[in-house]
């Protein structure tokens, strides 16, 4: 990824987190994995707990802002997270 700059970061004890918001400099909108795996690489962290939950961009510009959490482990980002509710079959 182009340009990663980190904007603000903070310690979330409470729920075992860090929560940062970055900016990241590229021509098309960045995939949620992606974020996801250069945050890890970036924190020294785990993929699987890392979740990118905000990618935000400006019409015509290059500039996209994400909001990300980093958990301790995968366990506390299991038992935080809300999940998602899988499509109900129709009988």
């Amino acid at each position: 990824m182009e340009n990663f700059k980190i904007k603000h970061e903070k310690e979330n004890p409470l729920f075992s987190r860090k929560e940062i918001i970055v900016e990241i400099k590229g021509q098309t909108n960045p995939k949620r994995i992606d974020v996801e795996n250069s945050l890890a690489e970036r924190f020294s962290s785990n993929p699987d707990s890392v979740k990118a939950d905000r990618i935000i961009s400006r019409f015509g510009s290059d500039i996209f802002t994400i909001h990300a959490r980093i958990y301790k482990s995968k366990e506390d980002k299991d038992n935080i997270e809300p999940k998602i509710k899988a499509a109900k079959a129709k009988t």
